[in-house]
């Protein structure tokens, strides 16, 4: 059994005869790599956590390959917040924050008024979908409600956990159903609708971190009958690459790239997600600029 509770996973289930669906997610070794790149104070770490969690299950909802990047921004504590996941469940997030360790703040003091933008990208498109709502509730799970109801019309319930060791949530939506079955049907939908979310907001928070899938589930899904799928591994894992920093590097410019090698004597990119340091010294910089023939090497300058 405890070998289950450490398990990064999501499961997806469903009710059966029912447009219902949702996604049950906990992050153990995932969460733990994520966290120790990066220090935070217990409440930002909190958020990170929740937010970490929030990103795989959105991402669990894509219908194609692509990355779903989750970003609030506000005059809050927490000044910046990016958590993103692919569809194959890679998961980075890093926050920036003022917040002194010990400090006891409610989560309107942390995120301020701003704004939560949902960003998805496809593999195979340059074109992005994306979603921008006010940061408006007293958790991001309620945040993300405010989301799914306004960019993607799907009644949608979320609840969100997250500790030193662990992070997981609960996402339920109602899918549209066209009417199917009469005003019978439809009443008995809704009835399944309100228990699921009665089930969700009677949940413990410490539950989503504590119990095997099943029995959470079943605590949410009470008498229906629900299909619960196979699981699908969450990992930590860092987009950054030597090829996309020397794109960053370029897109600097050579005159500001050089101004910096004079400064300094090098260049050093640092990956936010992951703490990895790409450092460019003179020789570097004048083949990274000469291979795109925006700048011809100088041998003198180089011996």
């Amino acid at each position: 059994m405890a070998e289950a509770r450490d398990a990064g996973e999501l499961r997806r289930f469903l009710l059966e005869g029912h447009p219902l669906r949702g996604q049950w997610v906990r992050l153990g070794p995932a969460w733990q790599e994520l966290r120790s790149r990066r220090a935070y104070p217990p409440l930002v770490e909190a958020l990170l956590g929740e937010a970490a969690t929030a990103s795989v299950l959105l991402a669990a909802t894509l219908k194609f390959a692509g990355t779903l990047t989750m970003q609030f921004a506000g005059n809050g504590r927490v000044r910046l917040l990016v958590a993103q996941c692919s569809d194959d469940f890679r998961l980075r997030a890093v926050a920036h924050h003022d917040l002194v360790a010990g400090e006891a703040v409610d989560f309107h003091a942390l995120v301020g008024a701003g704004n939560l933008v949902v960003t998805v990208q496809s593999d195979s498109s340059a074109a992005n979908y994306q979603g921008i709502v006010p940061l408006e509730g007293d958790t991001l799970g309620a945040c993300l409600e405010r989301y799914f109801e306004g960019s993607e019309q799907l009644p949608t319930r979320l609840k969100l956990a997250a500790d030193h060791a662990r992070a997981g949530g609960m996402l339920l939506q109602k899918l549209p159903h066209g009417g199917e079955g009469g005003e019978g049907a439809g009443a008995l939908l809704q009835d399944a609708w309100e228990n699921l979310q009665l089930g969700l907001a009677e949940l413990p928070p410490e539950a989503l971190l504590d119990l095997p899938p099943e029995d959470a589930v079943r605590r949410v899904c009470g008498a229906h009958d629900c299909r619960l799928f196979g699981v699908t591994p969450v990992s930590f894992g860092c987009r950054c690459s030597p090829e996309r920093v020397a794109g960053l590097v370029r897109s600097l410019g050579a005159e500001e790239v050089h101004a910096a090698l004079v400064e300094q004597g090098a260049l050093t990119v640092t990956c936010e997600f992951c703490g990895r340091d790409y450092r460019y010294d003179a020789v570097d910089v004048e083949q990274l600029f000469a291979a795109d023939g925006l700048l011809q090497p100088d041998p003198g300058r180089l011996n």
